[in-house]
């Protein structure tokens, strides 16, 4: 008796790994992807979109481009790339961590001056405008930090070109990433800031008052690219990346694609 029941159960289990063994191997390894903080709800949403076409899942790292190219460089695991500059995809591509031929321009965004939801401030953004001016005596301006931050590179560049850097420099509110200068005008803890239009259409709690020419700055692309010892489901998100579903996902967000 005890030797059937011995039997049985070695049976049992023995089929029960059988049908384990199945499950688990169709159970397709996901896709991580760092990308820059500004793509945070158009990427989640296109991740998503490709998860339920393909069953791949996607992982988000969203950071400032330069924190993420660094973390590719020290050796985080990353199977895509999503840069809101070129400079910063330019420094992994020399350090030699993308895969050749993988690059290429996802999206384009523009840059905007916002002021919370409820502000009375209204402004023209032209040569010498008064953004000190507007920000009075003890407001600052929330940017992305400009020695390192796309976004306040992009900031720092226009406000150059239109001539009133040097009257602002010193009312600076830098932040880590743009995401976080959104939410410093969001929260009233800054009086104006400038963030890409994107991300000032995600936040409620802000308005934009005028945007910036495009010739004030560089384009503002976003490029991706794979990353070298990237998993085999990478270039299958990234081919995703640049078809129509993915794209029109992008532009309801505001963005505009290549």
């Amino acid at each position: 008796m005890k030797r059937r029941i011995l039997t049985y159960a070695l049976v049992a289990m023995a089929a029960a790994l059988a049908t384990s063994v199945p499950l688990m191997a169709a159970t397709p390894a996901p896709v991580t992807v760092f990308a820059a903080a500004s793509l945070t709800d158009a990427l989640q949403a296109v991740g998503k979109s490709y998860t339920a076409r393909t069953g791949v899942p996607v992982r988000f790292s969203f950071a400032a481009s330069n924190l993420l190219a660094k973390q590719i460089e020290a050796g985080a695991r990353a199977d895509l790339f999503v840069s809101a500059d070129q400079l910063w995809m330019d420094h992994v591509a020399r350090a030699g961590f993308l895969v050749a031929g993988s690059r290429s321009n996802l999206l384009r965004g523009r840059l905007v001056l916002i002021a919370p939801a409820d502000s009375r401030t209204r402004l023209r953004i032209a040569p010498n405008f008064p953004l000190a001016q507007a920000l009075g005596p003890t407001g600052r301006l929330a940017v992305g930090d400009p020695a390192y931050v796309p976004a306040g590179l992009y900031a720092k560049t226009a406000l150059t070109r239109l001539g009133i850097w040097p009257s602002v420099e010193g009312k600076l509110a830098p932040a880590d990433n743009v995401r976080v200068a959104l939410s410093y005008v969001a929260r009233h803890a800054a009086p104006l800031g400038i963030v890409y239009e994107t991300d000032a259409r995600a936040e409620r709690g802000v308005m934009i008052i005028g945007i910036f020419p495009e010739s004030s700055h560089p384009p503002i692309d976003y490029p991706a690219a794979i990353v070298r010892g990237a998993g085999p489901a990478a270039r299958g998100f990234a081919t995703y990346l640049g078809g129509a579903e993915a794209k029109a996902i992008f532009r309801r967000f505001g963005f505009r694609t290549f």
